[in-house]
């Protein structure tokens, strides 16, 4: 049984995904109200109980039966024809039933007139969904980017949280098709918890305040090295201009864009090579493409290092176009010819299917030159 358990650890198999926070306690405390109703009708059912067997002589089961029957006035009649003292009993009962009753449906209205034990029953659910997912992004604030980037995410399946502080993200999500949402605080620990970050992807932080980018960066750096995660996660964010992207980069995060400048060079692109831009949104940004673009790191262990292009027949092979390489300086060769060499630290930015990509970074990743490949 040990080494089965152990084998499951390994392959990371569990019964069932639970959330980190499930709000049990929070329930409790909505659900504590009705502790006292619960109790009388434990004691009353006990005192009709033992009412019946000493005033009417009843059998034990009868006499539960009796007061069940009594106690919620459903008028059944009763087991045997009952003596006044029983009577009078069982008048009793049924005022006392009637009371409490009336106390609990008080109580109930209550609770509910206060909305919270549904909103925690709604948070609850949407915590255990969120527990199921694998590999998602968590998306902070809900504005108009993280819209659109929600668009892009359900269009090509990828998964996502949206984190918010609003009280009116649900509503918003709704409106939006946000299947799973967190109304926390995004640059508190417990929001990243409800997210589920410790089976997240990456986290995606879209405030137009660097402020608030910033300490989302901060506090997921701080909750990685809580839970002693072996691979860091991938953290992206926006800027406003060129010095807050140098900072965000040096406090933690992998990408950081820039809208404005993002769309100053789109345009430039296109009036300079208008015929790109239908390019671009044909191939690229449409989900289902028949074609992909991705830089391929060359590992120093590659058979690719010191190798020219030509001797490599990428294209051939795998039917990738090499049209790029970036060296380990990070300059960039654009459109580079047969003679061009693979040096150490290179990444190759290839273009083609999404298939072919992955074949190629297999082979790239080899030590030694496949033998089907020396005969292409």
């Amino acid at each position: 049984m040990k080494t089965l358990d152990k084998i499951k650890k390994i392959l990371h198999w569990k019964k069932s995904t639970k959330p980190h926070i499930n709000l049990n306690t929070e329930l409790y405390l909505q659900l504590a109200p009705f502790r006292l109703p619960i109790i009388l009708i434990v004691l009353i059912m006990m005192l009709g109980t033992l009412g019946y067997i000493i005033i009417e002589d009843f059998e034990l089961i009868d006499a539960i039966y009796q007061t069940g029957i009594t106690f919620t006035t459903v008028g059944f009649g009763e087991v045997q024809p009952f003596s006044d003292a029983g009577r009078l009993f069982s008048i009793v009962l049924i005022i006392l039933g009637f009371g409490i009753f009336s106390f609990s449906v008080g109580i109930l209205v209550e609770v509910l007139n206060k909305g919270e034990l549904i909103s925690i029953l709604r948070e609850r659910k949407m915590l255990y969904n969120i527990a199921r997912l694998k590999n998602h992004y968590v998306i902070c604030n809900h504005n108009d980017y993280t819209i659109q980037l929600t668009k892009q995410f359900r269009e090509n399946h990828i998964p996502f949280v949206v984190i918010d502080p609003s009280p009116n993200l649900a509503n918003e999500a709704k409106k939006h098709s946000y299947p799973y949402f967190v109304q926390e605080e995004t640059h508190t620990e417990l929001a990243l918890i409800k997210s589920h970050l410790s089976s997240a992807k990456g986290v995606i932080t879209l405030s137009n305040n660097i402020t608030d980018n910033i300490a989302v960066i901060s506090t997921v750096r701080l909750y990685e090295k809580s839970i002693s995660r072996r691979r860091p996660y991938s953290i992206m964010t926006n800027a406003g201009n060129l010095s807050d992207i140098e900072k965000l980069k040096k406090l933690g995060a992998d990408s950081v864009v820039s809208p404005t400048k993002l769309m100053a060079q789109r345009l430039s692109a296109i009036s300079q090579r208008p015929e790109m831009e239908n390019i671009l949104e044909e191939f690229l940004y449409k989900k289902d493409t028949p074609l992909d673009i991705e830089e391929v790191i060359v590992p120093s262990h590659s058979w690719m290092i010191f190798k020219r292009l030509k001797e490599i027949n990428l294209p051939d092979f795998v039917k990738v176009n090499v049209v790029g390489i970036r060296d380990e300086k990070d300059r960039f060769i654009p459109m580079p010819d047969a003679e061009q060499l693979i040096l150490q630290g290179s990444k190759l930015l290839l273009i083609g299917s999404g298939k072919s990509i992955s074949q190629a970074r297999k082979i790239a990743r080899k030590k030694d030159k496949p033998r089907e490949m020396q005969y292409v």
